[in-house]
């Protein structure tokens, strides 16, 4: 079992009571050592018990580069990705669709 962090101490009593934890945007950095044990205990304790979803603009086989350590990627991957369903959207943004009104506002 991966050694206790300050965040996994902080959030144990939490995360386990939850029924559904979302990571959102999941991804954009590289983790560090403590926060691939974080992710992985926080996967372990979760597993066939509570629901997790993952969102991410990376795909999913560059998260081992994500993870950085393959053994550790394994494991959490492993766990996310057992039972999952996986929906893959494609396409631009939906941001980029929806454009606020302009108003002719005179500055004061």
């Amino acid at each position: 079992m991966p050694a206790e962090t300050a965040v996994t101490r902080s959030c144990s009593r939490a995360w386990p009571k939850r029924t559904l934890l979302i990571l959102d945007d999941w991804g954009p950095e590289k983790l560090n050592d403590e926060q691939r044990r974080d992710l992985l205990e926080i996967v372990e304790d979760r597993y066939e018990k509570r629901s997790t979803i993952v969102t991410s603009q990376i795909p999913v086989e560059h998260w081992y580069d994500m993870i950085g350590n393959p053994t550790i990627a394994d494991a959490v991957l492993d766990r996310l990705v057992h039972n999952a369903y996986r929906i893959e959207l494609s396409g631009e943004s939906m941001r980029k669709h929806k454009v606020l009104p302009v108003t002719d506002a005179t500055p004061a």
